[in-house]
């Protein structure tokens, strides 16, 4: 991990993906743009070995697509028309010898997917059966794809507005239009481009991959491009090259990725400011707090400030149009400086007690117990709130006594 700093900020150094979708995505076409990256063939195949699928058989081939040269990625497998349920998926990814994080996100990818496919056919995950995107060359795609992201040191996602295709396309369902229900699911809430061509250019494999794995939407600010990869699909079209590109390289983001983000509001009743600090914590917010402000016209108003992960922004913007009369707010990256500590539940004379343990600069361990342990056995005993707080504090910190009776 490497920093800089600029402005009185340090910015930590970060390997971005970005997804260029002007033809579509699928499972194929991801695997071809990483091995055009650079990913070497022979570790992707030993990778896909660990799955212990017999018959599974990478083919990598040179292409161009109109004059662009290409990588296609061909998954040969026995049994391509096969159908497994979420479950033996599942199992397939737990049992395989994978690093645990390229296990989780293809566990995510087809949860993900068996969520789409229960919504459009009304029924529940667990008994979906997989027919196209169940195949073991979907499995391949998946797996593959995040081992070959991981292999080239990508750290995040961002993609572009996906193109969907039009037309018709045939399926284990029969004949369905273009996007096909359940990847229309999957790009629910994503930008969406407009194509003329009558062709499926998004699979179910290809928008589960996107949308479970990046983070960002359109061009990563002053992303910085050292590797360019273009995956090939199957067909080729006569409007345009039918590739994925993936760019990469990398960009800066404040070490820690805090962001403080706030609004002025003048006309909004006292009450909705208690929903709004529970929406805004329950969405990822560290801190929310608001103050008094004199505003224009010298009217009486309120600052809301909170303090928030840089990956939770758009939450917190939707919490505050959603819950205030604001019509804009304005935030700005910081960095902060926090004390090692840690979270325990601790047994003292008065019962079980949540406590936060910190550790002060000098190396000491202070005990802090929670307010809200203490106010539960304030109650429950009939004692003063402050006296719980007190005598925890005395009884989980005796070093402290000591050193001040010296």
């Amino acid at each position: 991990m490497r920093f800089h700093r600029g402005r009185g900020i340090f910015y930590r150094l970060m390997r971005v993906a970005y997804l260029d979708m002007f033809s579509g995505v699928s499972g194929d076409m991801l695997l071809g743009a990483c091995l055009d990256a650079g990913v070497p063939l022979s570790e992707l195949e030993e990778a896909i070995e660990s799955l212990g699928l017999a018959g599974v058989r990478l083919v990598a081939e040179r292409v161009r697509r109109h004059g662009i040269a290409a990588t296609r990625c061909v998954v040969e497998v026995p049994d391509a028309a096969g159908e497994r349920g979420l479950g033996q998926i599942l199992d397939l990814l737990a049992g395989a010898d994978l690093a645990a994080g390229v296990r989780d996100r293809a566990t995510a990818v087809f949860e993900r997917l068996a969520a789409a496919e229960a919504k459009v056919h009304d029924t529940t995950p667990d008994r979906i059966h997989f027919h196209e995107v169940g195949a073991l060359d979907a499995i391949v795609d998946v797996v593959g794809g995040i081992w070959c992201l991981e292999r080239l040191g990508v750290e995040r996602i961002h993609a572009s507005a996906f193109t969907l295709g039009g037309g018709w396309v045939e399926t284990a369902h029969g004949t369905l239009p273009v996007p096909p229900p359940a990847v229309l699911e999957l790009v629910r809430s994503w930008p969406v481009a407009a194509s003329s061509l009558e062709v499926e250019l998004t699979t179910p494999t290809g928008a589960a991959l996107v949308t479970t794995l990046a983070e960002g939407r359109g061009w990563p600010v002053d992303l910085a491009p050292d590797r360019i990869g273009y995956g090939a699909g199957t067909r080729e079209h006569g409007e345009r090259p039918n590739l994925l590109r993936m760019v990469i390289g990398e960009c800066s983001e404040p070490a820690g990725g805090l962001a403080v983000v706030e609004c002025d509001i003048d006309d909004l009743s006292p009450q909705l400011f208690e929903p709004l600090a529970e929406r805004l914590l329950a969405g990822g917010a560290l801190d929310v707090h608001w103050a008094p402000v004199q505003m224009k016209k010298r009217r009486p108003g309120v600052t809301v400030r909170v303090l928030a992960p840089l990956t939770t922004i758009d939450g917190v913007a939707e919490a505050l149009f959603a819950e205030t009369t604001t019509l804009g707010f304005r935030w700005w990256p910081v960095s902060r400086e926090t004390l090692p500590r840690e979270e325990a539940v601790v047994e003292t004379s008065l019962g079980r007690v949540a406590v936060k343990r910190v550790r002060r600069p000098d190396g000491r361990w202070e005990t802090r117990p929670e307010y809200d342990s203490c106010r539960e056995i304030a109650t429950r005993r009939n004692l003063p709130v402050r006296d719980v707080l007190a005598a925890l504090g005395a009884e989980l910190n005796p070093e402290a006594l000591v050193l001040r009776d010296e």
